[in-house]
Protein backbone atom coordinates (compact mmCIF):
# COMPACT_ATOMS: atom_id res chain seq x y z
CA UNK A 1 0.00 0.00 0.00
CA UNK A 2 1.36 3.18 -1.14
CA UNK A 3 2.64 5.56 2.08
CA UNK A 4 1.22 9.00 -0.06
CA UNK A 5 -0.68 11.52 1.85
CA UNK A 6 -4.62 10.17 1.90
CA UNK A 7 -6.53 12.65 -0.64
CA UNK A 8 -10.14 13.94 0.56
CA UNK A 9 -13.00 11.92 -1.74
CA UNK A 10 -13.21 12.84 -4.99
CA UNK A 11 -16.40 12.52 -7.41
CA UNK A 12 -15.98 13.12 -11.27
CA UNK A 13 -19.09 14.39 -12.81
CA UNK A 14 -21.09 13.96 -15.51
CA UNK A 15 -18.63 13.14 -18.36
CA UNK A 16 -18.39 10.89 -21.40
CA UNK A 17 -17.10 7.21 -19.99
CA UNK A 18 -14.49 5.60 -21.88
CA UNK A 19 -13.61 2.81 -19.38
CA UNK A 20 -11.08 0.97 -20.97
CA UNK A 21 -12.54 -2.10 -21.72
CA UNK A 22 -13.46 -1.09 -25.45
CA UNK A 23 -16.83 -1.15 -24.95
CA UNK A 24 -19.31 1.81 -26.54
CA UNK A 25 -18.40 5.06 -24.46
CA UNK A 26 -21.61 6.18 -22.04
CA UNK A 27 -22.43 9.76 -21.84
CA UNK A 28 -23.73 11.20 -18.50
CA UNK A 29 -21.26 8.73 -16.23
CA UNK A 30 -19.96 9.19 -12.79
CA UNK A 31 -17.07 7.57 -11.01
CA UNK A 32 -16.60 7.99 -7.22
CA UNK A 33 -13.08 7.80 -5.94
CA UNK A 34 -12.27 7.42 -2.15
CA UNK A 35 -8.70 7.39 -1.66
CA UNK A 36 -6.75 5.44 -4.73
CA UNK A 37 -9.59 3.61 -5.09
CA UNK A 38 -12.26 3.76 -7.41
CA UNK A 39 -15.78 3.13 -5.14
CA UNK A 40 -18.94 3.08 -7.70
CA UNK A 41 -19.70 4.25 -10.94
CA UNK A 42 -22.79 5.19 -12.46
CA UNK A 43 -25.17 7.27 -14.67
CA UNK A 44 -25.37 11.08 -13.81
CA UNK A 45 -26.82 11.59 -10.06
CA UNK A 46 -27.21 7.87 -9.01
CA UNK A 47 -24.01 7.72 -6.46
CA UNK A 48 -25.43 10.84 -4.20
CA UNK A 49 -26.16 8.14 -1.37
CA UNK A 50 -22.65 7.56 -1.85
CA UNK A 51 -20.95 10.23 -2.13
CA UNK A 52 -19.15 11.39 1.57
CA UNK A 53 -19.24 14.31 3.46
CA UNK A 54 -16.09 16.66 2.08
CA UNK A 55 -15.93 15.38 -1.34
CA UNK A 56 -14.24 16.98 -4.35
CA UNK A 57 -15.98 17.14 -7.31
CA UNK A 58 -14.40 17.66 -10.63
CA UNK A 59 -17.06 18.77 -13.79
CA UNK A 60 -16.78 16.25 -16.39
CA UNK A 61 -19.45 18.09 -18.53
CA UNK A 62 -19.20 18.24 -22.40
CA UNK A 63 -15.67 15.69 -21.69
CA UNK A 64 -14.73 12.35 -21.46
CA UNK A 65 -13.82 10.23 -18.55
CA UNK A 66 -11.10 7.74 -18.92
CA UNK A 67 -8.38 5.61 -17.17
CA UNK A 68 -4.62 7.30 -16.93
CA UNK A 69 -2.89 6.42 -19.97
CA UNK A 70 0.11 3.64 -19.51
CA UNK A 71 3.15 4.25 -21.30
CA UNK A 72 4.44 0.05 -21.41
CA UNK A 73 8.33 1.73 -22.19
CA UNK A 74 9.68 5.06 -20.88
CA UNK A 75 12.99 5.45 -19.94
CA UNK A 76 12.94 8.00 -17.40
CA UNK A 77 16.41 8.22 -16.20
CA UNK A 78 17.74 8.94 -19.68
CA UNK A 79 16.85 12.98 -19.56
CA UNK A 80 15.90 13.40 -23.33
CA UNK A 81 19.61 12.72 -24.49
CA UNK A 82 20.80 13.52 -28.04
CA UNK A 83 23.61 10.70 -28.62
CA UNK A 84 24.86 7.51 -26.77
CA UNK A 85 27.88 9.22 -25.90
CA UNK A 86 25.56 11.32 -23.54
CA UNK A 87 23.60 8.79 -22.25
CA UNK A 88 26.84 6.39 -21.46
CA UNK A 89 28.96 9.16 -20.32
CA UNK A 90 27.63 12.42 -19.17
CA UNK A 91 25.54 11.05 -16.62
CA UNK A 92 26.44 10.87 -13.21
CA UNK A 93 24.23 8.97 -10.78
CA UNK A 94 23.03 12.23 -8.52
CA UNK A 95 22.69 13.87 -11.85
CA UNK A 96 20.49 11.38 -13.26
CA UNK A 97 18.16 11.07 -10.17
CA UNK A 98 17.84 14.95 -9.49
CA UNK A 99 16.74 14.97 -13.59
CA UNK A 100 14.41 12.23 -13.35
CA UNK A 101 12.58 14.11 -10.21
CA UNK A 102 12.25 17.16 -12.08
CA UNK A 103 11.17 15.43 -15.66
CA UNK A 104 8.22 12.69 -14.05
CA UNK A 105 5.86 15.62 -13.28
CA UNK A 106 5.67 15.87 -17.36
CA UNK A 107 4.40 12.46 -17.73
CA UNK A 108 1.66 13.84 -15.74
CA UNK A 109 0.54 16.45 -17.11
CA UNK A 110 0.22 14.58 -20.21
CA UNK A 111 -1.90 12.08 -19.05
CA UNK A 112 0.19 9.47 -18.03
CA UNK A 113 -0.86 7.80 -14.54
CA UNK A 114 2.04 4.98 -15.06
CA UNK A 115 5.13 3.63 -16.87
CA UNK A 116 7.26 0.91 -17.27
CA UNK A 117 10.80 1.94 -17.16
CA UNK A 118 12.66 -1.31 -18.14
CA UNK A 119 16.17 -0.24 -17.94
CA UNK A 120 17.43 2.72 -15.96
CA UNK A 121 20.91 4.86 -16.11
CA UNK A 122 23.07 3.59 -13.24
CA UNK A 123 20.31 1.25 -12.20
CA UNK A 124 18.64 3.98 -10.20
CA UNK A 125 14.85 2.94 -11.02
CA UNK A 126 14.46 0.70 -7.87
CA UNK A 127 15.12 3.85 -5.71
CA UNK A 128 13.58 6.69 -7.85
CA UNK A 129 10.32 3.92 -7.90
CA UNK A 130 10.37 3.91 -4.15
CA UNK A 131 10.62 7.91 -3.23
CA UNK A 132 7.74 8.07 -5.58
CA UNK A 133 5.57 5.73 -3.65
CA UNK A 134 6.36 6.98 -0.45
CA UNK A 135 5.32 10.36 -1.57
CA UNK A 136 8.57 12.52 -1.40
CA UNK A 137 8.07 13.82 -4.81
CA UNK A 138 4.86 13.39 -7.12
CA UNK A 139 5.09 10.79 -10.49
CA UNK A 140 3.14 8.16 -11.96
CA UNK A 141 3.20 4.64 -10.99
CA UNK A 142 6.37 2.90 -11.65
CA UNK A 143 7.25 -0.21 -12.68
CA UNK A 144 11.00 -0.41 -13.36
CA UNK A 145 14.10 -2.47 -14.80
CA UNK A 146 17.75 -1.96 -12.90
CA UNK A 147 20.13 -2.43 -15.70
CA UNK A 148 19.54 -3.74 -19.43
CA UNK A 149 21.20 -7.28 -19.64
CA UNK A 150 23.81 -6.60 -22.79
CA UNK A 151 26.06 -9.90 -24.30
CA UNK A 152 29.96 -8.24 -25.28
CA UNK A 153 28.60 -7.51 -28.53
CA UNK A 154 26.50 -4.99 -27.61
CA UNK A 155 23.21 -3.35 -27.95
CA UNK A 156 21.97 -0.53 -30.41
CA UNK A 157 24.89 1.45 -28.70
CA UNK A 158 27.60 -0.81 -30.82
CA UNK A 159 31.18 -0.47 -29.73
CA UNK A 160 30.53 2.44 -26.92
CA UNK A 161 29.15 -1.47 -24.58
CA UNK A 162 32.62 -2.93 -22.75
CA UNK A 163 33.40 -6.07 -23.01
CA UNK A 164 32.33 -6.42 -19.40
CA UNK A 165 31.09 -4.57 -16.93
CA UNK A 166 28.80 -1.51 -16.31
CA UNK A 167 27.90 1.59 -18.06
CA UNK A 168 24.95 3.83 -18.49
CA UNK A 169 21.83 1.48 -18.58
CA UNK A 170 23.84 -1.73 -19.71
CA UNK A 171 25.54 -4.61 -17.49
CA UNK A 172 27.46 -6.50 -19.60
CA UNK A 173 26.92 -10.63 -19.48
CA UNK A 174 29.05 -12.58 -21.04
CA UNK A 175 27.98 -16.49 -19.51
CA UNK A 176 24.82 -18.13 -18.18
CA UNK A 177 26.66 -18.14 -15.17
CA UNK A 178 27.09 -14.37 -15.16
CA UNK A 179 23.27 -13.74 -16.85
CA UNK A 180 21.96 -16.37 -13.54
CA UNK A 181 23.56 -14.13 -11.43
CA UNK A 182 22.93 -10.84 -12.15
CA UNK A 183 19.24 -11.53 -12.37
CA UNK A 184 19.36 -12.44 -9.04
CA UNK A 185 21.40 -9.51 -8.00
CA UNK A 186 18.79 -7.06 -10.09
CA UNK A 187 16.02 -8.84 -8.02
CA UNK A 188 17.51 -8.67 -4.63
CA UNK A 189 17.71 -4.69 -5.85
CA UNK A 190 14.71 -4.39 -6.32
CA UNK A 191 13.40 -4.99 -9.99
CA UNK A 192 10.40 -5.11 -10.78
CA UNK A 193 11.17 -6.52 -14.42
CA UNK A 194 14.67 -7.69 -15.90
CA UNK A 195 15.32 -6.26 -19.44
CA UNK A 196 17.36 -8.37 -21.97
CA UNK A 197 18.70 -6.47 -25.31
CA UNK A 198 18.36 -9.65 -27.76
CA UNK A 199 19.44 -7.94 -30.48
CA UNK A 200 22.41 -5.26 -30.97
CA UNK A 201 24.26 -3.15 -33.87
CA UNK A 202 27.72 -4.29 -35.52
CA UNK A 203 29.72 -1.37 -37.28
CA UNK A 204 30.21 -4.07 -40.08
CA UNK A 205 26.90 -5.38 -40.58
CA UNK A 206 23.45 -3.64 -41.80
CA UNK A 207 20.63 -3.68 -39.09
CA UNK A 208 20.57 -5.14 -35.99
CA UNK A 209 21.23 -8.88 -35.37
CA UNK A 210 20.33 -11.69 -32.83
CA UNK A 211 23.26 -11.40 -30.09
CA UNK A 212 21.86 -13.86 -27.50
CA UNK A 213 21.22 -17.82 -28.24
CA UNK A 214 18.16 -19.41 -27.09
CA UNK A 215 19.25 -21.25 -24.14
CA UNK A 216 20.67 -17.73 -22.98
CA UNK A 217 17.71 -16.29 -22.93
CA UNK A 218 15.83 -18.63 -21.28
CA UNK A 219 18.76 -18.91 -18.56
CA UNK A 220 17.79 -15.28 -17.99
CA UNK A 221 13.79 -15.61 -18.46
CA UNK A 222 13.71 -19.45 -16.11
CA UNK A 223 15.97 -17.78 -13.33
CA UNK A 224 13.49 -14.20 -13.21
CA UNK A 225 10.17 -16.24 -13.56
CA UNK A 226 11.54 -18.53 -10.72
CA UNK A 227 11.69 -15.43 -8.28
CA UNK A 228 8.52 -14.36 -9.24
CA UNK A 229 10.03 -11.77 -11.42
CA UNK A 230 9.07 -11.20 -15.53
CA UNK A 231 11.70 -10.24 -18.64
CA UNK A 232 10.93 -7.81 -21.04
CA UNK A 233 13.48 -8.47 -24.56
CA UNK A 234 14.32 -5.56 -26.90
CA UNK A 235 13.89 -7.13 -30.27
CA UNK A 236 14.60 -5.76 -33.66
CA UNK A 237 14.74 -8.81 -35.99
CA UNK A 238 12.43 -11.75 -36.81
CA UNK A 239 15.13 -14.17 -34.79
CA UNK A 240 14.95 -12.53 -31.72
CA UNK A 241 11.61 -12.23 -31.66
CA UNK A 242 10.98 -15.72 -32.14
CA UNK A 243 13.65 -17.19 -30.07
CA UNK A 244 12.58 -14.95 -27.14
CA UNK A 245 9.18 -15.84 -27.37
CA UNK A 246 10.60 -19.39 -26.94
CA UNK A 247 12.42 -18.46 -23.99
CA UNK A 248 9.42 -16.83 -22.14
CA UNK A 249 10.14 -13.08 -22.51
CA UNK A 250 6.43 -11.85 -20.82
CA UNK A 251 6.91 -8.41 -23.12
CA UNK A 252 8.80 -8.31 -26.44
CA UNK A 253 9.64 -4.77 -27.23
CA UNK A 254 9.78 -4.17 -30.96
CA UNK A 255 9.47 -7.43 -32.58
CA UNK A 256 10.17 -5.65 -35.83
CA UNK A 257 10.52 -7.68 -38.99
CA UNK A 258 8.49 -10.57 -37.51
CA UNK A 259 7.88 -13.34 -39.71
CA UNK A 260 5.53 -16.31 -40.16
CA UNK A 261 7.85 -18.09 -37.88
CA UNK A 262 8.27 -16.08 -35.09
CA UNK A 263 4.59 -14.85 -35.20
CA UNK A 264 3.57 -18.00 -34.21
CA UNK A 265 5.97 -18.37 -31.46
CA UNK A 266 4.61 -15.56 -29.94
CA UNK A 267 0.90 -16.72 -30.39
CA UNK A 268 2.06 -20.25 -28.93
CA UNK A 269 4.06 -18.66 -25.72
CA UNK A 270 1.47 -16.41 -24.61
CA UNK A 271 3.79 -12.80 -24.80
CA UNK A 272 2.59 -9.51 -25.43
CA UNK A 273 3.96 -7.45 -27.80
CA UNK A 274 4.99 -4.21 -27.19
CA UNK A 275 6.05 -2.53 -31.00
CA UNK A 276 6.77 1.29 -29.99
CA UNK A 277 6.83 2.23 -33.34
CA UNK A 278 6.51 6.57 -31.91
CA UNK A 279 10.46 6.27 -31.99
CA UNK A 280 10.48 5.40 -35.50
CA UNK A 281 7.37 7.76 -36.51
CA UNK A 282 8.96 11.03 -35.04
CA UNK A 283 11.87 9.94 -36.58
CA UNK A 284 10.32 9.38 -40.70
CA UNK A 285 7.42 12.50 -39.89
CA UNK A 286 9.71 15.11 -37.99
CA UNK A 287 13.27 14.09 -37.87
CA UNK A 288 14.28 16.06 -40.66
CA UNK A 289 13.12 19.55 -38.34
CA UNK A 290 15.61 18.40 -36.00
CA UNK A 291 18.44 17.29 -38.02
CA UNK A 292 18.03 13.60 -37.13
CA UNK A 293 18.25 10.92 -39.59
CA UNK A 294 18.25 13.20 -42.59
CA UNK A 295 17.27 11.11 -45.73
CA UNK A 296 16.31 7.96 -43.83
CA UNK A 297 12.36 8.67 -43.95
CA UNK A 298 11.58 5.65 -46.01
CA UNK A 299 13.82 3.47 -43.83
CA UNK A 300 12.24 4.19 -40.75
CA UNK A 301 8.37 4.01 -42.21
CA UNK A 302 9.71 0.72 -44.27
CA UNK A 303 10.03 -0.63 -40.81
CA UNK A 304 7.16 0.25 -39.45
CA UNK A 305 5.29 -1.11 -42.33
CA UNK A 306 7.37 -4.17 -42.45
CA UNK A 307 6.29 -4.76 -38.88
CA UNK A 308 2.77 -4.17 -38.81
CA UNK A 309 1.28 -6.74 -40.71
CA UNK A 310 2.63 -9.26 -38.89
CA UNK A 311 1.78 -7.06 -35.37
CA UNK A 312 -2.31 -6.98 -36.75
CA UNK A 313 -1.97 -10.86 -37.80
CA UNK A 314 -0.92 -10.94 -33.63
CA UNK A 315 -3.91 -8.66 -32.67
CA UNK A 316 -6.12 -10.98 -34.45
CA UNK A 317 -5.19 -14.34 -32.79
CA UNK A 318 -5.73 -12.39 -29.24
CA UNK A 319 -1.70 -11.14 -28.71
CA UNK A 320 -1.77 -8.63 -26.54
CA UNK A 321 -0.07 -5.14 -27.93
CA UNK A 322 0.58 -2.86 -25.39
CA UNK A 323 1.79 1.27 -26.19
CA UNK A 324 5.08 2.58 -25.52
CA UNK A 325 6.42 5.57 -26.45
CA UNK A 326 10.23 5.37 -25.92
CA UNK A 327 10.53 8.64 -24.09
CA UNK A 328 13.49 9.85 -22.97
CA UNK A 329 14.94 11.02 -26.09
CA UNK A 330 15.84 13.99 -27.85
CA UNK A 331 12.90 12.73 -30.43
CA UNK A 332 10.82 11.56 -27.66
CA UNK A 333 10.95 13.98 -24.82
CA UNK A 334 9.02 13.82 -22.14
CA UNK A 335 5.43 15.02 -21.90
CA UNK A 336 5.05 14.90 -25.40
CA UNK A 337 4.74 11.55 -27.12
CA UNK A 338 3.10 9.38 -24.92
CA UNK A 339 0.04 9.46 -26.57
CA UNK A 340 1.49 9.26 -30.04
CA UNK A 341 2.21 5.31 -30.27
CA UNK A 342 -2.30 5.07 -30.40
CA UNK A 343 -2.22 7.28 -33.36
CA UNK A 344 0.47 5.18 -35.06
CA UNK A 345 -1.69 1.81 -33.95
CA UNK A 346 -5.07 3.68 -35.89
CA UNK A 347 -3.23 3.87 -38.98
CA UNK A 348 -0.49 1.41 -39.65
CA UNK A 349 -2.52 -1.47 -38.16
CA UNK A 350 -5.89 -0.28 -38.64
CA UNK A 351 -7.49 -0.28 -35.27
CA UNK A 352 -10.00 1.73 -33.98
CA UNK A 353 -9.64 4.62 -31.88
CA UNK A 354 -10.84 2.55 -28.98
CA UNK A 355 -8.50 -0.89 -29.60
CA UNK A 356 -5.82 1.81 -29.86
CA UNK A 357 -7.05 3.52 -26.27
CA UNK A 358 -7.69 -0.14 -24.32
CA UNK A 359 -3.86 -1.03 -25.86
CA UNK A 360 -2.54 2.02 -24.14
CA UNK A 361 -4.77 1.88 -20.85
CA UNK A 362 -6.30 -1.91 -19.85
CA UNK A 363 -3.61 -4.06 -22.18
CA UNK A 364 -0.57 -2.26 -20.59
CA UNK A 365 -1.92 -3.35 -16.90
CA UNK A 366 1.18 -5.99 -17.11
CA UNK A 367 3.55 -3.22 -17.79
CA UNK A 368 2.66 -1.94 -14.14
CA UNK A 369 2.08 -5.55 -13.13
CA UNK A 370 -1.18 -4.86 -12.29
CA UNK A 371 -3.32 -7.00 -13.73
CA UNK A 372 -7.24 -6.05 -13.59
CA UNK A 373 -6.16 -3.60 -11.20
CA UNK A 374 -5.29 -0.57 -13.62
CA UNK A 375 -6.36 1.01 -16.75
CA UNK A 376 -9.97 0.66 -16.77
CA UNK A 377 -12.62 2.30 -14.71
CA UNK A 378 -14.51 0.05 -12.77
CA UNK A 379 -15.30 0.07 -9.29
CA UNK A 380 -12.38 -1.50 -7.04
CA UNK A 381 -9.51 -0.44 -9.75
CA UNK A 382 -7.36 1.94 -8.54
CA UNK A 383 -7.76 5.84 -9.02
CA UNK A 384 -6.09 6.53 -12.29
CA UNK A 385 -8.18 8.79 -14.07
CA UNK A 386 -7.93 11.89 -16.69
CA UNK A 387 -10.76 14.08 -17.79
CA UNK A 388 -10.08 15.27 -21.83
CA UNK A 389 -11.51 17.70 -23.81
CA UNK A 390 -13.25 15.98 -26.76
CA UNK A 391 -13.67 12.31 -27.28
CA UNK A 392 -10.81 10.31 -27.84
CA UNK A 393 -12.89 7.16 -28.98
CA UNK A 394 -13.69 9.23 -32.28
CA UNK A 395 -10.23 10.74 -32.95
CA UNK A 396 -7.60 9.53 -30.93
CA UNK A 397 -4.94 12.59 -31.43
CA UNK A 398 -6.56 14.77 -29.34
CA UNK A 399 -4.82 13.11 -26.76
CA UNK A 400 -1.38 14.26 -27.78
CA UNK A 401 -2.29 17.68 -27.04
CA UNK A 402 -2.01 18.46 -23.48
CA UNK A 403 -4.17 21.34 -23.37
CA UNK A 404 -6.54 18.96 -23.74
CA UNK A 405 -6.25 17.00 -20.91
CA UNK A 406 -8.18 18.90 -18.44
CA UNK A 407 -7.79 16.77 -15.06
CA UNK A 408 -5.40 14.09 -13.92
CA UNK A 409 -6.10 11.90 -11.23
CA UNK A 410 -3.41 9.56 -9.96
CA UNK A 411 -3.87 7.46 -6.89
CA UNK A 412 -6.69 9.51 -5.93
CA UNK A 413 -5.45 12.20 -5.98
CA UNK A 414 -6.46 15.33 -7.84
CA UNK A 415 -3.13 16.60 -9.27
CA UNK A 416 -1.77 20.29 -10.17
CA UNK A 417 -1.54 20.03 -14.18
CA UNK A 418 -2.17 23.98 -14.09
CA UNK A 419 0.74 25.52 -12.51
CA UNK A 420 3.99 26.56 -14.49
CA UNK A 421 6.71 24.03 -13.77
CA UNK A 422 10.77 25.71 -13.29
CA UNK A 423 12.53 25.76 -16.48
CA UNK A 424 15.76 24.79 -16.15
CA UNK A 425 19.12 25.58 -18.01
CA UNK A 426 21.70 22.68 -19.02
CA UNK A 427 24.29 21.14 -17.05
CA UNK A 428 27.85 21.85 -17.10
CA UNK A 429 29.16 19.19 -19.31
CA UNK A 430 25.49 16.81 -19.80
CA UNK A 431 25.80 18.01 -23.94
CA UNK A 432 27.63 17.07 -26.07
CA UNK A 433 28.94 19.29 -29.10
CA UNK A 434 30.55 18.65 -32.67
CA UNK A 435 33.53 20.35 -33.42
CA UNK A 436 32.49 20.92 -36.87
CA UNK A 437 29.71 19.12 -39.27
CA UNK A 438 32.41 18.00 -41.59
CA UNK A 439 36.01 18.38 -42.66
CA UNK A 440 37.95 21.42 -43.06
CA UNK A 441 40.26 20.48 -45.97
CA UNK A 442 42.05 23.60 -47.35
CA UNK A 443 40.27 23.02 -50.64
CA UNK A 444 36.79 23.69 -48.24
CA UNK A 445 39.05 26.69 -46.84
CA UNK A 446 39.22 28.07 -50.02
CA UNK A 447 36.27 27.44 -51.50
CA UNK A 448 37.37 24.89 -54.06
Amino acid sequence: MSTTRQSPPLLISNGLLIDGHGGTPVNGTDVLCNGDEIIAVGPTGSLAGQVPQGTETIDATGRSIMPGLIDAHCHITFDDVQSNDELFFHRFPVTAALTTVYNLPKLLRAGVTGFLDPDTVHGIGPEIREMVHAGAFPGPRISTGVQALLTAVGGTAGRLIPDEGRVGYAMVVNTIDEMVTTTRRQIKHGADWIKIHATGSIPTQKGELQVWTLNELKAVCDTAHDLGVPVAAHCRSASSTRDAAKAGVDIILHASYMDDEALEAVIESGSALCPTFTFLANLADYGDRIGAGVGMADVFRGEIKATADKMRQAYDEGVTIMCGSESGFALTPYGEWHAREMEVLVDALGLSNLEAITCATKNNDRALRMEGRVGVIQSGCVADIIVVDGDPSKDVRILQDKTNIKAVVSRGQNIDITSELPRRSRIPGEKVSSWAGEVLTYDIAMGR
